[in-house]
């Protein structure tokens, strides 16, 4: 693959859904590009979904600064080509409305619920998913969580997202009054965009609490 790390324009403006770019390397099915708007697994959000060329793309995964795109094996794209990106922005928008949901319950839950640690999340398009180490039924705080959560998305707060370290693509997102969070997710502008959200719990085994989260 190219040294030349792949320029991640979805950081830059995560609600781009076109672009034009040129392919950088090919193997196969694996494909690299120059620049992208298509997010790869990371942080337990689910990878983007959409079309280069027409082609559907059917995994992104990291590769250090650099981003493989999985296509089919029958794919026609070669290296230099120019490639055009569109994103499933349906797709993207409800994992940024899942993903931001999920950071306000948890860092609402590193505030309020001490001590607790959490141990796994997954953030798909019809849910996100947070499990915690904790010692208790933790259901009994949605009240809590969920008045919570609604005044920061009813109060339409900007949302912060910017580099801490370029140099390393470190990244965080941060609400003024209320956290500064590492995260190299897709973020939405405002809280607003969230909606409601829904809480359901889960427990997945001894000392350990699931807590589902949807939008509306």
């Amino acid at each position: 693959m190219s040294h030349t790390p792949t320029q991640k324009l979805f950081w830059a403006d995560p609600y781009q859904i076109e672009l034009d770019t040129v392919v950088k390397s090919v193997e196969g099915s694996a494909v690299t590009v120059a620049r992208t708007i298509f997010y790869a697994f990371s942080g337990g959000q689910e990878s983007d979904a959409g079309t280069f060329n027409g082609v559907p793309v059917l995994e992104a995964r990291k590769d250090g600064q650099d981003i493989i795109y999985t296509l089919p094996e029958d794919h026609p794209l070669k290296l230099g080509d120019p490639l055009h990106m569109a994103l499933d922005w349906e797709r993207r928008y409800r994992l940024m409305r899942l993903h931001f949901a999920a950071e306000i319950i948890l860092e609402l839950c590193y505030q309020h619920l001490k001590p607790i640690t959490k141990i796994g999340a997954h953030i798909a398009a019809d849910k996100s998913r947070i499990d915690f180490e904790y010692g208790e039924n933790i259901s009994k705080h949605f009240p809590l969580l969920t008045v919570k959560a609604a005044e920061l998305i009813t109060a339409n707060h900007s949302i912060t997202s910017a580099y801490s370290d370029e140099a390393s693509q470190k990244r965080y997102w941060e609400i003024d009054g209320f956290a500064r969070v590492p995260c190299g997710g897709t973020h939405l502008r405002h809280t607003g965009e969230v909606g409601t959200l829904e809480l359901k719990r889960k427990n997945v085994g001894k000392g350990k609490e699931r807590i589902e989260i949807y939008v509306d």
